[in-house]
This record gives C-alpha cells, sequence and structure tokens, in this order.
C-alpha cells in the first residue's frame, strides 16, 4: 500500500504490523504541498492495494496526476482509497475561494495531524479500512489498535498537563501550518510571517508584522523546517520573541523518529 507522508505510513505500520507493506510518498524534511512525483512512484501505486492520502488538498500538486498515470483501478474507488481528511472537522473553511488570498484550501485547513487529539480518529479510520480489505486479519488490527490508542491516551495526557503553562501566550507562526496545534495548546495566534498562504513575505508586511507583535507582546515565534528562516529569527530578535523551529511530521528533525516521537519533540521544544 501507499500512503502520501511519514505520519500516515507510521500509523498504517502501527496498526497493520507484519500485514501491511507501505510505502511513503513525502519526507518530513519537504513542504508536504510540494512533493516531486518520480516514475518509481507511479510503480508503486500501479501495484498498489491501498492509498491513503491526507487529503484536503493537501496533495493537489501532485496526487492527481500520480493516479492518473499509474492507471490502477484499485485505487479508483473507495474500497482502495482513503482520504483522512474526510473523518475530521476542518477549520478555517474559506467562505469563498480567490487566487487574490493567496493558496487556501478551499476545503480548509489541511494540517489537522499536528494536533494530537485528532490522532485516534485517523487511527480508527485506517484500522476500519485495514479491516474492510483484510477481514481475515481484523482481529488483529483491532489488537494493535487498542494497544496504541492505550499508548496514546496515556501520551496525550502528559502533553495536555506539560502545555497547560502555555496557554493564553501569544505566538506568529510562518505559514499556517500549526493552527491545530496552536488550538489544541490553547496559545493565541496573533498573525503569520507569510501575508497570505504560500505568499512570501515583503519588508512593509514584516514592519508591520513587528509592531503588531510588540503591541501584543508575542512571545513565540513558530518556525516550520521548510521555508525559509530568515524572516522569522529577525521578526524574533526584533520583538524579543523565543523563535522555535518546529518539526511537522516524522523526519522533519531527527528526534522525530515517529508518532510518539514527533509530538514529544513539538512539546519539548515549545516548553523547554
Amino acid at each position: 500500500m501507499v500512503v502520501t507522508y511519514p505520519y500516515i505510513g507510521d500509523l498504517t505500520e502501527k496498526i497493520g504490523g507484519d500485514k501491511v507493506e507501505v510505502f511513503v510518498l513525502g519526507k518530513g524534511t519537504e513542504d508536504p504541498h510540494f512533493i516531486v512525483p518520480k516514475p518509481s512512484f507511479i510503480a508503486k501505486l500501479r501495484g498498489a492495494d491501498l492509498l491513503i492520502i491526507n487529503g484536503a488538498g493537501l496533495e493537489i500538486g501532485f496526487i492527481p496526476i500520480l493516479i492518473q498515470q499509474a492507471n490502477n483501478p484499485k485505487i479508483h474507488n473507495s474500497k482502495g482509497f482513503l482520504d483522512l481528511s474526510q473523518q475530521v472537522d476542518l477549520i478555517e473553511v474559506p467562505a469563498s475561494v480567490s487566487r487574490a488570498e493567496g493558496d487556501i484550501h478551499p476545503e480548509g485547513n489541511p494540517h489537522f495531524s499536528l494536533d494530537p487529539h485528532r490522532i485516534p480518529i485517523l487511527a480508527r479510520a485506517i484500522k476500519d479500512k485495514l479491516c474492510d480489505l483484510d477481514f481475515k486479519n481484523c482481529q488483529d488490527y483491532e489488537k494493535r489498535l487498542a494497544e496504541f490508542l492505550k499508548k496514546w491516551d496515556s501520551k496525550t495526557r502528559e502533553w495536555d498537563h506539560r502545555l497547560s503553562t502555555l496557554a493564553g501566550k501569544r505566538v506568529i507562526e510562518y505559514h499556517k501550518l500549526f493552527d491545530y496545534l496552536i488550538l489544541a495548546s490553547r496559545l493565541s495566534n496573533i498573525g503569520t510571517i507569510e501575508p497570505k498562504p504560500g505568499i512570501p513575505p515583503t519588508a512593509r508586511h514584516i514592519e508591520e508584522l513587528i509592531e503588531t507583535a510588540r503591541s501584543q507582546r508575542v512571545e513565540f515565534i513558530l518556525q516550520d523546517v521548510y521555508h525559509e528562516k530568515r524572516s522569522g529569527q529577525f521578526v524574533a530578535e526584533k520583538i524579543g520573541a523565543k523563535y522555535i523551529l518546529l518539526p511537522h511530521d516524522i523526519g522533519a528533525v531527527p528526534e522525530a523518529k515517529d508518532l510518539v516521537s514527533l509530538f514529544e519533540e513539538i512539546v519539548r521544544r515549545l516548553t523547554q
């Protein structure tokens, strides 16, 4: 089976165990919006029984063409296809779509996997799909899901406790990547380094953002690994805020080796 991002691969392997063979298209160091299609991806999709995507338009730049070129009827229908975004309520659904507003997602913000409370929903959806495709091993998938959820629930309660000290603190992020995490952590999002999604910051926007950040007493600048760092570092220096580089997926930083260590590293970096 094929999945688009490392976090989906880890979830699928934890639930599927030795019953599944997973190929992950993207890397954690890459911009998830712009995974470069490779000929090897087409071959993997051509032989896949299942394709799992994040959805909500995040893969719109590469998945449709790969599916078309693979020409695999198994992943062209709901039996062999799972869109995880269909399992959760999305935030920031735009009232209207215009290119003037930047690279917005019509379905809503697609970065829901960075809310640890939504991970169990995604895990259950993957278990259901595996059971649908491979009913004879469903009991094993259900057992693995239960084991994962037990550990995840314990870790989530720990992370919530550690993050509770941040409630109400004001932050700025580079891209609207951490909005679900910000909500889950009860932080207050003041703005973005990008003036609009996908549009690089201008000098004027940075000046206005610094003025706003000073008046709002912003404490953190949240930076992802794949955008340029200079603008965020400049804003952090000007306002005396803490500049925090956060991973968004497994492999984005060396410490994020699986889903648990990904969130462990996010919480560590926010609270250290």
